[in-house]
């Protein structure tokens, strides 16, 4: 009988320690998705930027970390037709003026803390690097079954992308860019 109170005791434990176990869930970057939306006195422009890897950690169901990398050399322009700007465009935003798709193929995001807000919205703290400078981004995030979502402003003086910049230029006028562009993700795993 003492044999099985210990087997019975060590059986829990061990479940127990299961449900609290960390999970590490890749995304399906062919299913995940970033939007962008960057604007300019005289107007915005719109595309997407794929994934390259990225996992979500739970813990007993619960976020408690994440680590993504972006494709850089994957950006696109939506708003723009082929012919019309499109190309020209997406040649410059991956040029040293912007990203610098060249050097820095990739951009990166690891998650330093993350608080549980309500219903599955958790505010995450993540160090964001992009062109090799890193700097911390704060968001909420929405954890659904299989999913995750979230929007939020990236500001790209942060990151020495200096194109058209107030941050970096004075006396631009209407040819000003703004720093802050906004991402919204989409994560499917």
């Amino acid at each position: 009988m003492k044999n099985f109170k210990t087997i019975a005791v060590a059986l829990f434990l061990s479940v127990g320690t299961l449900a609290v176990t960390a999970q590490n869930k890749a995304i399906d970057v062919k299913k995940s998705s970033i939007k962008w939306v960057g604007k300019k006195v005289s107007g915005s422009h719109e595309g997407n930027v794929d994934f390259k890897s990225g996992t979500l950690a739970l813990k007993g169901g619960k976020l408690s970390g994440g680590s993504f990398v972006v494709d850089m050399t994957s950006i696109k322009v939506t708003d723009l037709e082929a012919g019309k700007g499109k190309e020209k465009l997406e040649g410059h935003l991956k040029n040293d003026d912007f990203f610098a798709t060249d050097k820095n193929p990739t951009a990166k995001i690891d998650f330093k803390t993350v608080q549980a807000k309500a219903n599955n919205v958790y505010t995450v703290t993540a160090d964001l690097t992009i062109k090799g400078k890193t700097a911390p981004v704060t968001f909420d995030l929405t954890l659904g079954k299989n999913t995750a979502t979230t929007a939020f402003k990236i500001d790209r003086a942060k990151y020495d992308v200096k194109y058209a910049s107030k941050s970096f230029f004075d006396s631009l006028g209407d040819n000003v860019i703004y720093d802050d562009f906004d991402v919204t993700v989409n994560l499917v795993f």
